[in-house]
């Protein structure tokens, strides 16, 4: 779970500020469109640490990034501005190449039935009926492919496979090289989250083509508490500006690009997908989504999505 708190402005959040070129770092990208959102700020905490991967020198490193753009009282930004996502211009790389060992399952937990069918085949339905939708990647071990192409008839997308790597980061940048080049959207989903509905797909798909970088996220309900190595409590966070960071994460394919040749670079690991972005000073835009997009890790989580499912109201199309 990554937690990204949100830090008041000294500007009311009712005003917007126009960023010009100038105001944008150099090693970022400016996007015409970032002045359609508003000022507040959000800094993430980023801890890295040290791997041996795909990707050389990874060093242990704390970092604190002012970001110029987060959700504000549940609106979509895209409210300010009349250009929607066009068809068959996004590419979903479906990561589902994880091993689920807290499940204690003799399978990945995406794999294990929910209600009957796998837990990565529930939202490789809900992004395939959304008309943005052009193609699939999804990334998994070559033994679990077949669950896909079993699919692969009732689905009007393109489908392909990446192998995954060591991190998410690395399957994440295996996905990458197989989108399609026209694709002017990457959305980047966890198959461990069956319950998101396309209404969110929607909304932050929006705001990635607006901003260039866009997640799906909750306010945090719980108390978040800071501890030091020895377990003693530092600090309390304030709950109000926490957020819980779910998926789709959507980003540009250039600026992921761009993020991931830094990432490369520098030798950093990333523990979720617009962090990459963070790097690049570029804004984020925090998406308000669903309580009930749940990742499944656990047995409980599996009885609570089971239950969520079996609700009457609930419709994830």
């Amino acid at each position: 779970m990554t937690i990204l708190q949100v830090m008041p402005s000294a500007i009311s959040p009712s005003s917007q500020i126009s960023l010009s070129q100038s105001q944008i770092p150099s090693n970022s990208i400016y996007l015409s469109s970032v002045h359609h959102c508003q000022h507040p700020r959000f800094v993430s905490p980023c801890s890295l640490s040290t791997r041996n991967s795909t990707f050389p020198r990874r060093r242990s490193i704390i970092r604190s990034y002012t970001i110029n753009c987060s959700a504000h009282d549940s609106a979509s930004i895209t409210n300010q501005s009349s250009e929607s996502v066009k068809e068959k211009s996004v590419s979903v790389v479906l990561l589902a190449g994880g091993k689920g060992k807290r499940m204690g399952a003799s399978m990945p937990k995406q794999y294990l039935p929910l209600l009957g069918q796998p837990i990565a085949l529930y939202s490789f339905y809900t992004f395939s009926r959304m008309p943005e939708v052009k193609e699939i990647i999804v990334v998994c071990d070559p033994s679990y492919q077949d669950i896909f192409e079993d699919a692969r008839q009732k689905v009007n997308v393109d489908l392909k496979f990446a192998l995954p790597g060591k991190e998410r980061q690395d399957s994440v940048f295996s996905g990458l090289q197989a989108i399609d080049l026209n694709s002017e959207l990457v959305c980047i989903h966890d198959s461990a989250r069956p319950l998101v509905t396309s209404s969110d797909v929607q909304k932050v798909l929006n705001d990635g083509l607006h901003v260039g970088a866009s997640v799906l996220g909750v306010p945090a309900k719980a108390t978040i508490k800071e501890a030091n190595s020895e377990s003693f409590v530092v600090k309390t966070l304030d709950r109000k500006t926490l957020w819980e960071m779910q998926t789709p994460q959507v980003i540009k394919p250039e600026l992921l690009k761009k993020g991931f040749e830094l990432v490369n670079r520098e030798g950093l690991e990333v523990t979720d997908d617009v962090s990459i972005v963070e790097h690049l000073r570029h804004p984020v835009y925090i998406t308000e989504g669903s309580y009930t997009n749940i990742k499944v890790t656990t047995p409980d989580d599996l009885l609570l999505a089971e239950r969520i499912l079996n609700t009457a109201s609930f419709v994830t199309a």
